[in-house]
């Protein structure tokens, strides 16, 4: 069974900064189809961070580049977000996802974990 499982979430003051990781588990994975979405109170999920499928790059929404870093470690399945200067305003549920297609768009994802909060207060 795919299980996608969050963890590092929590509650930080506006300027701080956390990592997520995001462990895959029941079958092989490859990280680079696996990505990043978050979704605040009232507010459709929105895409965050993912990895390009045809090379060693990157790409983020606009809303968080420059302040949050995706990688990933091949030999654990595992994908991380850092996130720093955190903002009241990145407050949400965050979402582990693997894609079944190179996107951007959360009707491309195939999998999803179960989430985990982060709360930045003011």
């Amino acid at each position: 069974q795919v299980q996608l499982v969050e963890s590092g979430g929590g509650l930080v003051q506006a300027g701080g900064s956390l990592r997520l990781s995001c462990a895959a588990s029941g079958r092989t994975f490859s990280t680079y189809r696996m990505g990043w979405f978050r979704q605040a109170p009232g507010k459709e999920r929105e895409f965050v961070a993912a990895f390009s499928w045809s090379g060693g790059s990157t790409y983020y929404a606009d809303s968080v580049k420059g302040r949050f870093t995706i990688s990933r470690y091949n030999g654990k399945n595992t994908v991380y977000l850092q996130m720093n200067s955190l903002k009241p305003e990145d407050t949400a549920v965050y979402y582990c996802a693997e894609f079944r297609v190179p996107s951007a768009r959360a009707e491309d994802v195939g999998y999803w974990g179960q989430g985990t909060q982060v709360t930045v207060s003011s």
